[in-house]
């Protein structure tokens, strides 16, 4: 296979783990943590002001997932790369693990991408995060730790012009027992949590829950919370409150 074009451009971490020794049966992961891409890649073609959008990243996900390591002592595992390069959330057969078109935008940058830059960004990014992501399991599994899986996401206010009601959202297949307890927590006082919305899990489409989840028997959701309300510190931290308890 010829050399990509983009060999040895990934030269940041392809991810970070936080309190990788901490002692909540909880595992953090933040796929969508960084809107980061490399400076040589002209950010894929966007402008500056799509290129900070929720397109490119969780917006506010980070913040509160390092909020919930914090508060449980739980292990996070977060992305180090914008999910536009590649979705670490989508397994690699997904027509959108490479995006060419997000929402309201074109990627310029991810069009007609030869075998070899999709094989470089594969290399390099998303096979060391789940690399990674299985060694923890692996790890805690063989020492006997009690083990369930939060992915941390949060979703844009509206679609395609269509508001979205949920405040929050938490996304499961088989862990339904598991799910519906963190829903009932959340629904105290808030009626306005979906389950399985604004999303639903679908193999062919999501990682975390069915592959690092399910397949394993492990516990496993992900948690959707609307942007809008994690864009202060103080926003951020009533959530980690909130759903700490439950988790």
């Amino acid at each position: 296979m010829p050399v990509s074009i983009e060999a040895g451009l990934y030269r940041e971490p392809p991810y970070r783990l936080l309190n990788a020794q901490g002692r909540s049966p909880v595992l953090l992961v933040c796929e969508h943590a960084s809107r980061y891409i490399p400076a040589e890649l002209q950010q894929l073609g966007l402008d500056d002001a799509a290129a900070q959008e929720h397109i490119a990243w969780d917006i506010g996900a980070l913040a509160l997932a390092e909020a919930l390591s914090a508060r449980l002592d739980a292990p996070l595992l977060a992305a180090g790369y914008s999910r536009l390069l590649i979705d670490l959330n989508r397994p690699l057969a997904a027509p959108d693990s490479i995006p060419e078109h997000s929402e309201i935008y074109p990627i310029p940058g991810n069009c007609k991408l030869d075998a070899a830059t999709r094989a470089q960004r594969q290399a390099a990014i998303f096979e060391p995060f789940h690399r990674r992501l299985g060694e923890l399991i692996d790890q805690r599994l063989a020492a006997g730790v009690p083990l369930r899986l939060v992915g941390v996401h949060s979703f844009t206010p509206s679609y395609r012009g269509v508001p979205r009601p949920w405040s929050a959202g938490v996304l499961f297949d088989r862990a339904a027992g598991y799910a519906e307890r963190i829903i009932a927590g959340l629904r105290q006082g808030d009626e306005a949590i979906g389950a399985n919305q604004p999303y639903q899990i679908d193999p062919a489409e999501d990682m975390t829950v069915p592959v690092h989840g399910d397949e394993r028997g492990l516990d496993a959701v992900l948690i959707e919370i609307r942007n809008d309300g994690l864009r202060t510190p103080e926003a951020v931290a009533a959530w980690a409150e909130r759903l700490a308890p439950w988790l």
